[in-house]
């Protein structure tokens, strides 16, 4: 039998990569996060001061970007040139770049070969917002996972306070908004569900609920 490959798209909070991580556990899956991709040229553009009409200086960071994955503990952490950077790629801040520079379509290109080598390998379950789409259409399972507004300010919020940290909810809720209309409205490649996705609104469910949902459909399919 071909090797599973399960497809997880969605907006921003919707807990994809916390699904994904479960899904990859139980069903001995590799995890690739391919917004990680997207935060780390974000984060290299930030950190060198290169703004997003900066062609020559975005093109270097891509012809430089060492990214690996390493699961620890439960925790997917994300590696940019060696060095561990799986916090400092969450922030708002970043996100928000992350999601304008993946509409500029030579950012894609150099991803998107990036990330087909990931999905040729199988076996994988992986996320983000192109995947069922244009990064891995042969996936046998698509999933496009999605939440109200709400339920993932919510989240985030919880998450922000586990970490000792403090953030306007309204505040928030806004970014939360602002992205979904940034994904939904870019030209490049806009966040939309395959036309053979599951389309699943988890917003009354929690991801040991979600996560079981989408193994029950690849226990049904045979794997």
């Amino acid at each position: 039998m071909t090797k599973l490959r399960i497809a997880i798209d969605g907006p921003a909070g919707a807990g994809k990569s916390s699904v994904s991580k479960l899904l990859a556990e139980r069903l001995n899956l590799s995890y690739i996060d391919t917004g990680a991709l997207y935060r780390c040229v974000a984060f290299e553009m930030i950190m060198n001061d290169i703004g997003l009409d900066d062609e020559p200086g975005i093109r270097r960071i891509l012809a430089d970007l060492k990214i690996t994955f390493k699961m620890e503990n439960g925790r997917n952490l994300v590696f940019l040139g060696g060095r561990d950077v799986t916090a400092q790629i969450r922030t708002e801040q970043v996100g928000m770049l992350a999601s304008t520079a993946s509409a500029l379509p030579f950012v894609r290109e150099a991803l998107f070969a990036m990330q087909r080598r990931y999905a040729e390998k199988g076996a994988v379950v992986m996320e983000g917002r192109d995947i069922g789409t244009v990064i891995m259409p042969e996936a046998q399972i698509k999933i496009f996972l999605t939440a109200k507004p709400e339920s993932r300010a919510d989240r985030r919020m919880l998450d922000i306070k586990t970490a000792g940290g403090q953030k306007d909810y309204n505040e928030l809720l806004d970014e939360i908004r602002r992205r979904d209309d940034q994904d939904t409205q870019r030209e490049a490649c806009p966040l939309r569900p395959a036309e053979d996705a599951i389309l699943l609104d988890n917003s009354q469910m929690d991801l040991e609920q979600t996560a079981a949902f989408i193994v029950d459909i690849a226990k049904k399919k045979g794997y």
